[in-house]
């Protein structure tokens, strides 16, 4: 039932769903899904789904780094390095199609990362992540990126009292939704202030859910981002018309204690002009799926 409107907008009739990603001779990856084309992990760089390709309507959907790429991870009152797409790591292909990615843990980043990429549906992506924690890992963060095509000028986060607010600019320049008053003590707790490139976030009213969307006004194609909400402590994004046009997931938001294991997960999905029941009822799908986290 949540499928229909999704693939009667964007999935040629008969033909079929490949729900697989396909290696390439220069380290990346393929996937043609029948809705969404294109690549992920780029020439094997560590970035996210670049380029994208709504099959229908020829959108580009994604820029910059791309769809879904890990960018910058805070622990300890510190921030190891500068993205997460600039640490050589190791991709392979499971048997489900579904690709996982390994970051090693160093002597400058303790821990070890895991994250694996499945498509659910031809318009749906999962991603589930695993952290092993070398060291002790306070106030733990995986900051998640999702970088747009340009047409996609706007976003909105659905906040308590069930609305849908815009990221307009008068709202400010950059523009964080906390879980909670003790989700917002992280962001504000020194991390965004390290050069390079530190970012002066408005604390924007409380989430409802962990759930945000881009949309292309001319032709409703909506990205939802969402996450299952233990997993998600805030959502992040410019004002909507900005260049960026991006938008962020703020995962984990705990400690983890050398020798542990946390885990987290978000998913991508492309509907048409969805209400707020549509996007409700995505997020109690998302909540109650299972994980590849283990992997």
């Amino acid at each position: 039932m949540l499928l229909a409107p999704v693939c009667a907008f964007g999935q040629p009739a008969g033909r079929p769903a490949n729900l697989h990603f396909h290696p390439a001779p220069d380290g990346s990856f393929a996937f043609d899904t029948g809705v969404l084309s294109g690549t992920f992990r780029r020439e094997g760089k560590s970035i996210g789904l670049l380029p994208v390709t709504h099959n229908e309507t020829r959108l580009s959907l994604a820029t910059s780094m791309g769809l879904f790429g890990l960018y910058r991870v805070f622990a300890n009152g510190r921030r190891y390095g500068t993205g997460m797409w600039y640490v050589p790591s190791e991709a392979r292909l499971e048997t489900d199609g579904s690709v996982t990615v390994v970051w090693p843990a160093a002597e400058d980043r303790p821990f070890a990362i895991r994250a694996n990429y499945r498509w659910s549906a031809p318009e749906t992506l999962d991603l589930s992540l695993r952290v092993v924690a070398v060291e002790d890992l306070l106030r733990f963060e995986m900051f998640l990126a999702a970088y747009f095509g340009a047409s996609f000028t706007s976003a909105k986060v659905l906040v308590k009292g069930g609305s849908l607010m815009a990221a307009e600019p008068s709202n400010g320049k950059w523009q964080m939704f906390p879980r909670d008053p003790e989700a917002a003590k992280l962001i504000y707790d020194g991390r965004w202030k390290f050069p390079p490139n530190p970012v002066e976030w408005a604390r924007m009213p409380d989430f409802d859910l962990p759930l945000a969307t881009r949309s292309d006004p001319e032709t409703g194609l909506t990205a939802v981002i969402l996450a299952p909400k233990r997993d998600c402590f805030a959502i992040a994004t410019p004002e909507e018309t900005d260049s960026h046009h991006s938008t962020y997931l703020s995962l984990f938001g705990r400690d983890v204690r050398r020798g542990a294991t946390a885990r987290a997960r978000a998913r991508l999905q492309f509907v048409r002009a969805p209400n707020t029941a549509l996007l409700r009822s995505l997020y109690r799908s998302v909540a109650s799926s299972r994980s590849n986290a283990s992997r």
